[in-house]
């Protein structure tokens, strides 16, 4: 829900206030004119226009006044409230300030740039245990994870493991909470969980520094709400940091244990759980390709199409395999008599376009296969996806979606 502490928008290098100041001024004009399109043109200027003005619309719903017109733009900038945001403002004119410091710290972890970094932290010894300005609260060693924070610096340097290991030297409190995703996360938590990190490469390396200096693995909410880890990793698509760190010691349960493929703990954690628990932990082996684990729960007698909410609502595991593109899983339950025609009641889609959607945003050669099963197994090929444009680019895509008979 907006605004949360990920869709702020980026400062300029040098912010004016006065230039904030008038901008809330011309959102109390637009709001007095009455016209439905005058906010919405206010706050075009920015990428998540639609977002804010929608925010604007609710605040100055009962009455156009300057100081929800500047809570507004506060919060749209990550803030909690006007004067916060002033403050930041003018902190940030002062470069010797703790806040300016802070700044240009977090742009120097994100940027991989370690000799700012280090030279931020010799400067301002004080630095590497203050906590944010914004909502979130974070602290540096928070922006390791590129996660939680804003989400223009959600971004993962190869050399992340080297400045996490620089801030706990520096005196980073490992186990220090971030105000996100409803509970209080830290770092392990929010990098175990975090794609980029992962895209990048980085992401165990950082979990072996913040490990071998104490992080804890065993608290609930450390990811966000009152989650375990293992289970916050399977719910985020992190399959391989959920391995790791069952490997290293973390506690899980029926879920995270269906999501990596212990079918022998699946088996022992199974007897007491409730329809719910295991629903949610057929939906993780499903989506993660725990074949095994979705043998085992089919033979226990889970109905091959049960409608789960794992990922939206009313989705089945032959959804779940397929965005995932898992061709043994698929086999599987197709074998078993799932239906490739069941419509999920979120996105109104069958099996099918979950592995185009998946092929879409992931990409890679295990798609081909995933989208010709479920096309031999009677998904409906409809003309426009014949003549969508990405699929007729790619010729073993074409020969994927054309293995059946064209359905009308």
């Amino acid at each position: 829900m907006y605004p949360n502490p990920q869709a702020a928008l980026p400062l300029p290098p040098r912010p004016s206030l006065e230039q904030y100041r008038k901008l809330a001024k011309d959102l109390v004009k637009a709001c007095r004119t009455r016209d439905p399109g005058a906010i919405p043109a206010w706050a075009s200027r920015w990428k998540n226009a639609d977002e804010i003005a929608k925010f604007a619309q609710e605040k100055l719903a009962s009455g156009c006044a300057l100081t929800a017109a500047q809570f507004v733009i506060a919060r749209a900038y990550g803030f909690l409230s006007w004067p916060k945001f002033v403050k930041h403002i003018e902190e940030l004119a002062r470069r010797s300030s703790s806040i300016s410091a802070y700044e240009r710290a977090a742009d120097a972890i994100v940027a991989g740039d370690m000799p700012t970094l280090q030279h931020l932290l010799r400067e301002h010894p004080d630095l590497v245990r203050t906590q944010s300005t914004r909502e979130h609260r974070a602290t540096l060693l928070h922006y390791v994870s590129a996660n939680g924070v804003e989400g223009y610096r959600q971004v993962s340097p190869k050399n992340a493991a080297e400045i996490a290991e620089l801030l706990i030297a520096s005196g980073a409190e490992v186990d220090a909470t971030a105000e996100v995703y409803h509970g209080d996360c830290t770092t392990l938590g929010l990098v175990a969980t975090s794609e980029p990190p992962h895209r990048a490469g980085v992401q165990i390396a950082v979990i072996d520094v913040l490990l071998a200096h104490g992080a804890r693995m065993e608290e609930l909410g450390i990811a966000g709400r009152d989650t375990g880890l293992i289970r916050a990793c399977i719910a985020n698509g992190q399959p391989e940091a959920a391995e790791y760190l069952v490997s290293r010691g973390a506690p899980f349960d029926l879920q995270g244990a269906a999501g990596v493929g212990r079918l022998d703990d699946v088996k022992r954690l199974v007897e007491g759980a409730d329809e719910k628990q295991m629903k949610y932990a057929f939906a993780s082996a499903a989506g993660y390709g725990r074949t095994a684990v979705v043998e085992y729960f089919l033979d226990r007698g889970m109905p091959v199409d049960i409608l789960m909410n794992a990922h939206g609502e009313g989705s089945t595991a032959l959804h779940m395999a397929s965005y995932n593109a898992h061709s043994d899983t698929i086999k599987l339950l197709v074998s078993r008599g799932a239906s490739v025609h069941i419509i999920d009641k979120t996105w109104h889609t069958p099996a099918l376009i979950w592995a185009l959607t998946g092929w879409m945003h992931k990409g890679g050669e295990r798609y081909y296969e995933a989208v010709a099963l479920l096309v031999a197994a009677g998904s409906k090929v409809t003309p426009d996806l014949l003549e969508w444009d990405k699929a007729r680019a790619d010729p073993k895509m074409m020969a994927a979606l054309t293995v059946g008979r064209l359905r009308p």
